[in-house]
């Protein structure tokens, strides 16, 4: 069985868009583009070679995979990134099922992307791990599909753009089974799914007539 990681960096206010630079994502006028540049340090860099360190193949969205394909290819052979990225499968989800993708080892999900996904699960391999990818984040937390989560928290409020989670995530428990802080204030987690959203009280065991009476108003 293969599972599905998302690796995000994130803004306090849940934003990731364009976190590598300014020409990385600037649709609908955000203007932050490389946000994340300025908190990165040999700790931030561990915990990407951490994140990195286990066979994975890539699951991008399509407008994920232009950029990398932008620059990954290009990043030399001392890069240690690039060669990793050239060497592994690319797993692009695109409206564009005949899309034709020039990278190596890149091929789409199909015309069935949640078929597709569902079956590469199902399969033994690397596991399946998203970078950026924002929009097609949400039709995996939608699908109930993603079984861990590597993100980090950037010290840093954006105000607008995309984020992580959209309307209609699958609700989850989730269990912190990895964390480290940056010498920028990054918070870097890891995460993995603990089973159903287990709801609990801090009221009165008999509720007061106050409580009661703003019951009544509520509904």
């Amino acid at each position: 069985m293969r599972k599905i990681t998302v690796g995000a960096f994130v803004s306090l206010d849940g934003v990731m868009q364009a976190p590598g630079g300014p020409h990385e994502d600037p649709v609908g006028g955000f203007g932050y583009g490389g946000w994340a540049v300025p908190y990165f340090d040999e700790i931030m860099g561990q915990a990407v070679d951490e994140m990195f360190s286990r066979p994975f193949d890539l699951l991008l969205g399509r407008k994920t995979y232009d950029i990398f394909a932008a620059h990954w290819p290009y990043a030399g052979p001392d890069d240690p990134i690039g060669p990793l990225f050239d060497r592994i499968t690319k797993y692009v989800a695109t409206r564009n099922p005949d899309l034709k993708l020039d990278w190596q080892n890149s091929r789409t999900l199909g015309s069935d992307p949640l078929e597709t996904l569902r079956r590469l699960k199902s399969e033994d391999g690397p596991d399946l791990l998203t970078q950026g990818s924002t929009d097609f984040l949400q039709t995996l937390f939608r699908h109930d599909l993603v079984d861990e989560m590597y993100i980090s928290y950037f010290p840093v409020v954006l105000g607008k753009g995309k984020r992580l989670f959209g309307e209609g995530a699958m609700p989850m428990a989730l269990k912190l089974v990895g964390s480290k802080v940056s010498g920028t204030g990054v918070t870097v987690n890891k995460y993995v799914r603990s089973g159903p959203v287990v709801p609990g009280s801090f009221e009165f065991e008999q509720p007061t007539e106050a409580e009661l009476e703003r019951r009544r108003k509520l509904s």
